[in-house]
C-alpha cells in the first residue's frame, strides 16, 4: 500500500470512529457516510488493529466507548 493510500485509509477509518461515536451506532454512521454497515464495521477494526486496542464495546444495539477509546478521543 503507498503513502496515499495509506493516508486515505487512516483518515477514512478516522472518520468512521468519530461519526460512531457521535451517533450512537455503526448503522447511523454508516447512513451519514452512505457506506454500508459492514464497511464502517471493517474501518473500525481495522483502526483498533493498527492502535492494538479495543476503542468500542459493541453489542447488537449499541455501541460504548472503551476507556482507551475515551482517551484516543482526546
Amino acid at each position: 500500500m503507498n503513502d496515499d493510500a495509506m493516508m486515505k485509509s487512516s483518515i477514512e477509518e478516522l472518520m468512521a470512529f468519530m461519526i460512531i461515536v457521535d451517533t450512537g451506532s455503526i448503522v447511523a454512521a454508516a447512513t451519514q457516510l452512505q457506506q454500508t454497515p459492514s464497511g464502517i464495521s471493517r474501518a473500525l477494526n481495522r483502526l483498533e488493529k493498527k492502535l492494538n486496542v479495543t476503542l468500542l464495546e459493541r453489542t447488537t444495539r449499541k455501541t460504548k466507548l472503551t476507556h482507551e477509546g475515551i482517551l484516543f478521543l482526546e
